[in-house]
């Protein structure tokens, strides 16, 4: 079992849950519907993506190769980079900051992050 997509993955979890249960308990009187919504895209993604990085730790027991690697560290810069800058862009619009100042582009990369992830996964396997 590849350790470290297994760590990053629980840990990842786990954050989801604590960053969702403050949002929807702590912030959610303080945030518009559409700053909302657009946090709890961020927390369903990282959710994703944690469990993808877990079964990526799972397979590597019988898809050892460099793919595994690759795979787990697309995942996790896309959770950073896709849900990272969603919550971000929720906050800020929250606390009335409009002009972004470029943060709204870091979310396709970390779309892009995940695509790439999924596609070294599936090289993973048909490697293996």
């Amino acid at each position: 079992m590849y350790k470290p997509a297994l760590i990053i993955g629980f840990i990842c979890a786990a954050l989801g849950v604590v960053i969702g249960a403050f949002a929807a308990h702590g912030l959610k009187p303080m945030m518009e519907l559409s700053q909302q919504q657009t946090f709890e895209t961020g927390v369903r993604y990282q959710m994703y993506h944690s469990f993808a990085l877990i079964a990526i730790g799972l397979l590597s027991a019988h898809f050892s190769n460099n793919h595994i690697n690759i795979a787990t560290l697309f995942f996790t810069l896309g959770i950073l980079c896709f849900s990272g800058s969603l919550y971000a862009l929720s906050l800020l619009q929250m606390n009335g900051i409009v002009g972004l100042k470029g943060v709204g582009i870091i979310t396709p990369i970390g779309g892009v992050f995940f695509i790439l992830g999924w596609i070294y996964s599936l090289l993973a396997v048909l490697k293996g």
